[in-house]
């Protein structure tokens, strides 16, 4: 059994990286646009916050598959009132905020969310495998980056951290 759960997460982990260089506007807008409409929809309030454009290096394409993937769980397990989306330098990288009203997470249990299979007891009305941060995770760091995540008083935000160019 270990040797296949083994080889199911080194699967993931050959997930495929093509680094290049794209500005930071391109992967919040199309983040944005991808999801305005769903967001209205369910009255959901997107604040899109100020931020100062650069060049990052990464695959944009997977960046924009990380964000989705963190913008489907602020849809699924926050409040439903309010998802905002900012960046903010850091050295030589700069860090993507996806924060949404409303926590169900206990504190004892963020620092396994990024583990492959773990879905936090907020999740037992939710459909899903426990894979999706546990991808995000993967792809960042053969990105050169990370993802990390806060419990912030009913907010929740995880952080994406991507090298500039």
């Amino acid at each position: 059994v270990d040797e296949i759960v083994a080889a199911s997460r080194d699967d993931f982990l050959n997930l495929n990286v093509v680094m290049g260089e794209f500005y930071l506007s391109e992967v919040i807008g199309a983040t944005a646009l991808y999801y305005r409409d769903k967001l209205d929809t369910i009255h959901t309030k997107l604040e899109l916050r100020e931020f100062e454009e650069c060049l990052l290096k990464g695959d944009k394409d997977r960046l924009l598959e990380t964000l989705q993937n963190i913008m489907e769980n602020a849809i699924k397990y926050g409040d439903g009132k309010e998802i905002a989306i900012w960046g903010e330098d850091e050295e030589d990288c700069k860090l993507i905020h996806i924060e949404n009203t409303g926590c169900s997470l206990k504190e004892e249990e963020l620092q396994n969310i990024f583990d492959s299979f773990y879905r936090g007891s907020n999740s037992q009305k939710s459909k899903g495998n426990g894979l999706g941060l546990f991808i995000c995770k993967s792809l960042m760091k053969k990105m050169d980056g990370d993802v990390f995540a806060q419990i912030l008083k009913e907010r929740f935000r995880i952080t994406v951290v991507v090298r500039k160019a």
